[in-house]
């Protein structure tokens, strides 16, 4: 059998947060002759747009639900996407069989996101789930390496660039987040739990109150994986809805690492990227 037949033959899972990425997955796999089935995850996927796709509304921490799913859907590879805030194990309401896990889950919750994400994954692959990347099912959907919009760099932006990248790398070891701003050499603000809409919304407001007092449209948005992190669970993302906010704070650009970030929208968000004069632009690995 070609390899083209093999792939058509697939049926993969898509865990379901928040946000347009999961759809675009689930488009990308149609795309290639995959077959996507939608785990959608209650309180997280949009409603509206997963309604157009074969899904099926899972609760967190409903292990045996989860399973179930998967083997009526015969999915045999599973990918996750979209936004999901960290939940409190006081919150969930567990099923039989992720009682039985609880030892394992409480390990996992006493570290950061990715702690949490790979403690899952390794809880869920003793049930035989397999879990694949956003890149190894979906490649289109990557940030490419290069300057993607019509405005480039400046050295003094490069300069901002080199030393978000080793911002991010310094901090990447305590598992806190994967963007950092940094105007004219000075390090603005690091993402934090509430994401990068919040940390753009943060640098937005600090140009409002003048207590940043750079020159608007200066200054980077970095984003980049944390050192060592799964990269089948949480990648760095971008949107349009992303270049509203750089856009907002005044800033001139994004890079992201070219391969290990993913874009939703692509022709929309280099339009908007365009129409705002910001470069966006994928670093090699």
């Amino acid at each position: 059998m070609s390899a083209v037949a093999q792939a058509s033959s697939r049926r993969i899972g898509i865990v379901a947060g928040g946000g347009t990425l999961p759809f675009a997955v689930a488009a990308s796999l149609q795309q290639r002759g995959d077959q996507p089935v939608l785990l959608a995850i209650k309180g997280y996927c949009d409603p509206q747009l997963v309604s157009c796709w074969r899904h099926h509304w899972v609760n967190i921490g409903r292990l045996g639900q989860f399973l179930d799913l998967l083997r009526a859907e015969q999915c045999n590879e599973i990918v996750c996407v979209g936004s999901l805030v960290r939940p409190a194990l006081s919150d969930i309401r567990l099923d039989w069989r992720t009682i039985r896990a609880m030892p394992s889950l409480m390990a996992a919750f006493r570290g950061g996101d990715d702690h949490l994400l790979t403690g899952v994954a390794r809880i869920l692959e003793t049930h035989g789930v397999h879990f694949v990347g956003v890149g190894d099912v979906a490649p289109a959907l990557m940030m490419p390496e290069g300057v993607i919009t019509r405005r480039v760099p400046d050295p003094d932006a490069s300069r901002d660039i080199e030393k978000g990248r080793a911002v991010l790398l310094a901090t990447s070891a305590f598992d806190i987040g994967q963007a950092a701003i940094v105007v004219d050499g000075h390090v603005m603000a690091l993402e934090d739990i509430e994401g990068t809409d919040a940390l753009l919304g943060r640098v937005a407001r600090l140009r409002a109150e003048r207590k940043i007092r750079a020159a608007e449209g200066r200054g980077v948005l970095v984003k980049t994986p944390k050192r060592g992190q799964d990269l089948r669970f949480d990648l760095p993302a971008l949107g349009p809805r992303t270049i509203e906010g750089v856009a907002n704070a005044k800033l001139a650009g994004i890079a992201v690492t070219a391969g290990r970030t993913l874009i939703a929208e692509s022709e929309a968000l280099v339009a908007a990227a365009d129409q705002a004069g910001l470069f966006v632009m994928g670093l090699p690995a």
